[in-house]
């Protein structure tokens, strides 16, 4: 479904409670202003409740009557955002649990990156090889050589390199240790829908992420220095035998223009993949005109093994296009824990402003918690998880 509403037709902020019944809020926060759904004629048209957006069918977007509609994208998912604000702009099933394939990498880099030092060095040995999967794509770690560190980040963000990533998971800890705290960072950086089993995104079964969960991802990773630089290096030299270096490329067509695939202007990286499970999958990012936009396509169904970057590049290119022109479906700040801290007992009504679980208060965005609940009229308001896992296929 896609909206077109007028700026004029936003809400005012309402009560939360009335009657003595509180608004029962989500973990999805609301975000954004309120938009308005298309009543029956003559009918006031109703609030469009934010926690709701991202969670249905479809694509959703809020355009302005001048906004230009989204592209046609046959991806199973997809996600625009502002990689700054952390608005979602358009998203198309943006919490269906599909396989991530390599995508999932910036996630395995989020949680390692910080543990080891870029200029240290580490002689491989059988150990660290053992388990790489059949057909895994590959930068050339061979046992017995030493690499440094920041070798092995090239070998995993360019090459893609299964190889680099087990020598850097058995340098964390070892796999399965780096899977749990693959999963627990996901959680902390409120990704919902990531399900992890192979730290490298090969197939393996119940692998999941999300569009959503992926450009969480993306966002995080470009506010670290390491990862911003790795993913965005087109080609560097790899250490080979006897002294000697080889070249290797990222393989990300956006950045580089390889196979034919017109390279896109201001584009900073992040991370493609592909397996048999997953399709292609892409988290891209592009800077233009002081704005950095954030977009994840997962399989693709039409166009073979490039349209992955042409339905990202027309989903950048819509993006920036549409600037100013449409309003937020969502957030990718939304789903983000804050764990309770000791403070002055809250307001009655920012009691009221959020809900808590488990001893985690899931936190609302600043900007637009009240305007994304505004509207919505009294009662009792509760929106549902509705999590979707069609495919909880090999990864």
């Amino acid at each position: 479904m896609k909206i077109r509403f007028s700026p004029r037709a936003t809400t005012s902020a309402c009560a939360l409670c009335t009657a003595g019944m509180l608004l029962l809020a989500s973990p999805v926060a609301a975000t954004g202003r309120a938009g308005s759904d298309p009543g029956a004629q003559g009918q006031p048209k109703t609030a469009v409740p934010q926690p709701a957006l991202l969670e249905r069918e479809g694509t959703q977007v809020r355009l302005h009557p001048e906004a230009p509609d989204t592209p046609e994208v046959s991806a199973l998912s997809w996600l625009v955002a502002d990689a700054d604000t952390g608005e979602v702009l358009a998203a198309h099933n943006a919490h269906e649990k599909l396989p991530p394939a390599s995508t999932l990498k910036t996630l395995f880099a989020l949680t390692v990156l910080p543990t080891l030092p870029g200029s240290a060095t580490h002689t491989v040995s059988h150990d660290d090889l053992r388990g790489i999967g059949e057909g895994s794509s590959l930068v050339g770690v061979v046992e017995g050589h030493t690499y440094r560190v920041a070798d092995l980040w090239r070998g995993v963000f360019l090459n893609s390199g299964n190889d680099a990533v087990h020598v850097l998971a058995a340098l964390n800890g070892g796999w399965d240790h780096t899977a749990r705290q693959m999963q627990a960072k996901a959680r902390t950086l409120g990704a919902p829908d990531t399900h992890v089993v192979s730290p490298d995104g090969y197939d393996a079964d119940g692998q999941v992420s999300s569009a959503y969960d992926l450009a969480v991802f993306g966002r995080a990773g470009l506010r670290n220095p390491d990862f911003a630089r790795y993913c965005s290096t087109a080609a560097a030299a790899f250490p080979g035998d006897g002294g000697t270096t080889y070249q290797i490329a990222n393989t990300n067509r956006l950045l580089t223009g390889a196979d034919g695939v017109k390279r896109y202007p201001g584009l900073i990286g992040i991370k493609n993949g592909y397996t048999s499970k997953a399709g292609n999958t892409l988290v891209a990012a592009a800077r233009r005109n002081g704005r950095t936009l954030l977009v994840t396509v997962m399989h693709p169904q039409k166009g073979g093994g490039l349209a992955v970057y042409e339905e990202a590049r027309s989903l950048l290119d819509w993006g920036f296009d549409a600037t100013g022109r449409v309003d937020p479906v969502g957030s990718l700040d939304a789903l983000r824990p804050v764990a309770h801290t000791t403070r002055p007992a809250p307001s009655a009504a920012a009691s009221r402003a959020a809900g808590s679980e488990a001893g985690v208060v899931w936190g609302w965005p600043e900007a637009g918690a009240v305007g994304g609940a505004a509207g919505l009229g009294a009662g009792v308001v509760m929106v549902a998880l509705r999590r979707r896992s069609k495919r909880l296929a090999r990864d």
